[in-house]
């Protein structure tokens, strides 16, 4: 592919070369090189505690300057400097960190190239992305991204998330960094083939690989309206619904044309820089979603964002949409835009109030998700990665509360559910048998004040990557 045909294939600055260090990786008679390229200082930031996490979802490769300041300001809390990785499956040139480095708040920017599925674990890597603040991945394949599912890299992505750091992506980039991840690992769908045969083979998908705080069930899609990929994200979010690719029954897809950036904060409110970008909701069963038939699902619920509006993916919106159905393969006319409902009193809010995705490691009561600041009831997702994972999640209970947890947990494996004191005395516990079988857990708070809590949701027999969901009440 010739230079001008690759848009990470740009030439290095003067300023920038003069900064730069570039050194290969890892060599080996199976794949080439990983290259490592460092923009800025040679000595990682250091700092006891960060602000985040900060997201940018961004509908094409390159860098958006304000959604990518916006980040490094939240995470660094405004104050101090942050690091930055920029991960590619492929090219030779560093566009993204070109851009970040001269930020303000902007220590230094790696461009890591990782070329095959077992770069995932060379240790370079992954120490780099453990000591950045915020990790960016770039444009290209998203298929060479969930190749990495698995691998150490996984892991040190979502450490940076849990120090109060932040991750993003644009294109294939933004694609991976949604709960379930349309792969493109047969082929790229179109919106007529997929409506045409929601079963198409190009219609492939990962699951379980990141899952962000607030960002659950969610299918991300990029170059939207450019590429008219509404069509086809109504089939991604028909088929997480009939397949069980996400909990609870509901699947939102993300749309973002390109040039925009959803910028998302650490109480879950995407905030919109650039042209557009949809929200589209699947709640219910497609009424026709069937090999080599075409699909229909009516009335999905799409909120449109223009320049600076926002979307509360923790306190999800039952109101703002319009509807759109397909029939027969068929989508009704106008899927951009629509007049919005705005009164929603015939159709009540859900019961539930916030969501919240685990986020690994959080493998012991030290590393708990704190999940304390939710709005209650709320619904608390993950998975038993292994035989061996266990979940904490912490939270506080006042004098005369009384807390219930009822999990429902996926026929691949048998997990059970503890309620734990804030030094991990178990106070009580669900333990019922087989793969499948829900488990719940309730207690009332007696004594005076508040205090700490730990629900411990452990793998008894089986793994798996499907969600768990656990619906948390306090009364």
């Amino acid at each position: 592919m010739s230079p001008s045909r690759n848009p990470r294939r740009l030439a290095v600055t003067a300023a920038a070369a003069a900064l730069l260090t570039v050194a290969p990786l890892g060599v080996t008679a199976a794949h080439a090189q990983v290259t490592r390229v460092r923009q800025g200082s040679a000595t990682d930031a250091t700092r006891a505690s960060w602000s985040g996490p900060a997201y940018t979802m961004n509908g094409s490769g390159g860098i958006v300057t304000a959604t990518m300041t916006k980040a490094v300001d939240a995470i660094r809390g405004g104050t101090g400097a942050i690091d930055v990785v920029v991960i590619a499956g492929s090219g030779s040139g560093t566009p993204e960190c070109d851009v970040i480095t001269p930020l303000a708040g902007v220590n230094s920017c790696t461009t890591l190239t990782l070329t095959a599925a077992a770069d995932g674990n060379n240790s370079q890597v992954n120490t780099d992305v453990r000591n950045a603040e915020f990790v960016y991945f770039a444009g290209g394949d998203q298929c060479r991204y969930v190749a990495w599912k698995g691998t150490a890299l996984e892991a040190s992505v979502e450490s940076v998330v849990a120090k109060g750091g932040g991750v993003g992506g644009g294109s294939a980039g933004h694609h991976v960094n949604s709960d379930v991840v349309y792969d493109a690992c047969t082929a790229s769908a179109t919106s007529s083939g997929a409506l045409a045969d929601p079963y198409d083979r190009s219609l492939t998908f990962t699951t379980g690989m990141f899952r962000w705080p607030n960002y659950a069930g969610t299918i991300n899609d990029s170059h939207f309206v450019t590429r008219d990929r509404m069509g086809r994200t109504m089939a991604f979010v028909a088929r997480a619904v009939k397949d069980g690719l996400v909990s609870g029954g509901k699947a939102w897809g993300v749309g973002v044309e390109e040039g925009a950036s959803l910028y998302i904060d650490r109480a879950g409110r995407a905030t919109l820089s650039g042209p557009s970008a949809y929200v589209v909701l699947g709640d219910h069963q497609p009424e026709v979603a069937v090999a080599r038939q075409p699909l229909t699902y009516t009335n999905f619920k799409i909120w449109k964002l223009t320049n600076g509006q926002s979307y509360d993916f923790a306190n999800r919106p039952t109101c703002g949409y319009y509807l759109r159905s397909v029939r027969a393969g068929v989508p009704d006319a106008n899927l951009y835009s629509g007049t919005p409902v705005t009164d929603c009193s015939t159709t009540p809010p859900p019961s539930g109030g916030s969501t919240f995705a685990e986020v690994e490691p959080n493998d012991s009561r030290t590393a708990a998700n704190d999940v304390s600041g939710l709005t209650f009831p709320a619904t608390v997702t993950g998975d038993m990665k292994s035989t061996s994972d266990r979940d904490y999640f912490s939270l506080t209970l006042g004098s005369g509360q009384t807390l219930t947890v009822n999990c429902a947990v996926p026929s691949a494996y048998d997990a059970d559910l503890y309620l734990l004191s804030a030094s991990g005395s178990t106070l009580t516990r669900s333990v019922n048998d087989g793969a499948g079988a829900d488990e719940s857990v309730t207690l009332t708070r007696t004594a005076s004040g508040s205090a700490t809590y730990h629900l411990d949701l452990e793998a008894y027999a089986g793994s798996g990557t499907a969600d768990y969901a656990c619906t948390v009440t306090k009364s």
